[in-house]
C-alpha cells in the first residue's frame, strides 16, 4: 500500500511540475517567435502558466495523497518512525499545501514551478532513506503537539525560503533589463518566466507574513520542546547542536523581523538573511539527523 501512495504522489507532483514548466517554455518560445512587445509578453505569459482548474483540483489530490502517505508512514501501528527525510517530505508537503492557500489569493505561478519538483523529489526520499528510529513516546500528547506545531512551522519557512530565493532572482532580472540597451535577453523562458512574477512589493508583503507567521510558531516549538524535555527526562532545558541550531535561528528570524519593523529593512542582504535563517532552522534536525542516519548510521531522538 505504502508504494502505491510514494508512486502516485510522485506521479502527481511530477506530471504538474512538468506540465507547468512546458507550458510555459512553450508559451515563451511562441511569444518570441511571434515577436510581440514586452508588456504583451509578460501579460500573455501570465495568463498562458497560470494553473488552470483541473490542475488545482490534481495539486490537492496530491497534498490529499502525499498527506495520507505521510501519516501511514510515519505512525505505523501506535508507534511513531521519523527521520531528516521524513522531515523534508513533510516540510515540503505542507509548503505546497500553503502555496496551494496563496494561489487562491495571488498569482503565483512562479513559486508554484519552483515548490512542485521540489516536493516531488522531497516524497520519495522516506523511501530511499529508511531505517529511522521508532519512537516508544509517539503517544505523548505534549510530543503530538510539539510535533504539529513544528512542522507547520517548518512549511512556512520553506516556502518564505522559495519566496526569498525568487525574489532574488527577480531583482537580478531588473537589474540586467536596466544595464542593457537591448531586450534579446528576454526571448528565453526562463527570462519571461521572470518577468510574469507579481511585483516585488507583492512578493515581499507575502514573505514577511509567512516569517511572521512562522516565528510566532517557532516560538511556539521551543516552548513546547522544552516542556516536553521535561516531561520525557524531567530536565527542562538540553543543550545540544538541534537546540542550538533552534535557538541562532530564532534569534536570526527575530532580528529580521525587528530590523524590518525599525528601520524598514529590505533588498537583497534581507533575502539573504532570510535564507541564512532557513538554513540554520534545517540544521537544526535535518542537517543533524542526516549526518547521524546517513553518514554514521546511528538511529537517535
Amino acid at each position: 500500500m505504502d508504494i502505491v501512495l510514494y508512486a502516485l504522489t510522485a506521479l502527481l507532483y511530477g506530471g504538474l511540475a512538468i506540465a507547468g514548466w512546458r507550458a510555459h517554455r512553450n508559451t515563451a518560445v511562441d511569444l518570441a517567435l511571434a515577436g510581440m512587445a514586452d508588456s504583451m509578453q509578460s501579460g500573455q505569459a501570465s495568463k498562458a502558466s497560470g494553473m488552470s482548474a483541473m490542475g488545482r483540483v490534481l495539486l490537492g489530490v496530491a497534498l490529499f495523497v502525499h498527506g495520507l502517505l505521510l501519516h501511514t508512514t510515519i505512525f505505523p501501528q501506535n508507534a511513531m518512525m521519523f527521520g531528516f527525510a521524513f522531515a523534508l517530505s513533510a516540510m515540503f508537503w505542507l509548503g505546497a499545501g500553503i502555496y496551494w492557500i496563496e494561489s487562491f489569493f495571488f498569482s503565483l505561478d512562479g513559486l508554484r514551478l519552483l515548490v512542485l519538483p521540489l516536493a516531488c523529489v522531497a516524497s520519495i526520499m522516506p523511501l530511499i532513506f529508511g531505517g529511522v528510529r521508532v519512537l516508544s513516546y509517539a503517544a505523548a500528547p505534549m510530543f503530538k503537539l510539539h510535533f504539529l506545531i513544528a512542522n507547520i512551522a517548518y512549511g512556512l519557512f520553506a516556502i518564505a525560503a522559495l519566496h526569498a530565493i525568487l525574489m532574488l532572482m527577480v531583482e537580478k532580472r531588473l537589474q540586467n533589463m536596466r544595464g542593457t540597451s537591448t531586450r534579446h535577453t528576454s526571448n528565453s523562458w526562463v527570462s519571461s518566466w521572470l518577468d510574469t512574477q507579481p511585483p516585488l512589493l507583492t512578493l515581499e508583503k507575502l514573505l514577511f507574513r509567512l516569517i511572521s507567521a512562522g516565528f510566532v510558531l517557532l516560538t511556539l516549538t521551543l516552548i513546547s520542546g522544552v516542556a516536553f524535555n521535561e516531561q520525557l527526562v524531567d530536565k527542562a532545558f538540553k543543550l545540544d547542536h538541534k537546540t542550538v541550531f533552534a535557538i541562532l535561528s530564532w534569534l536570526m528570524f527575530g532580528a529580521l523581523l525587528t530590523a524590518r519593523r525599525v528601520s524598514g529593512w529590505r533588498g537583497r542582504a534581507a533575502l539573504r538573511w532570510v535564507l541564512a535563517s532557513f538554513v540554520a532552522l534545517l540544521l537544526a534536525y535535518v542537517g543533524s539527523r542526516f549526518v547521524f542516519e546517513v553518514l554514521l548510521h546511528r538511529a537517535v531522538v
